[in-house]
């Protein structure tokens, strides 16, 4: 009973460092510039993953149209469904998590 209770907390406390070091990492790839498996992930995966959704976006915009007309959230449509994913298709840089036309710009606005 004595080794099961001791292999438990072992294991209990080396998953809690692997989340620690994993969180570390991550808010370290936050803040830094992408790398080669973030541009080429951004490249083949994500960038046409958001042109998909920028296109079903806007076909859903033109069908919801006459109903936000007349609710008076046109603006507000539009932006959500065609202004923001197309935004992250087009102007976020290759590899980065925000959008913008750089890196720079983006640490200006943090």
């Amino acid at each position: 009973m004595r080794l099961l209770r001791q292999t438990t907390a072992l294991a209990a406390g080396l998953l809690m460092s692997v989340s620690v070091m994993a969180a570390e990492n991550y808010n370290s790839y936050q803040q830094e510039e992408p790398g080669y498996f973030a541009m080429i992930g951004d490249l083949v995966i994500a960038r046409p993953l958001l042109l998909a959704v920028t296109a079903v976006g806007a076909a859903a915009f033109v069908v919801s149209l006459p109903f936000s007309a007349a609710g008076g959230n046109v603006a507000e449509a539009g932006r959500e469904l065609v202004v923001r994913p197309g935004a992250e298709t087009f102007v976020r840089c290759l590899g980065c998590t925000r959008s913008g036309y750089g890196r720079k710009q983006q640490d200006e606005n943090l």
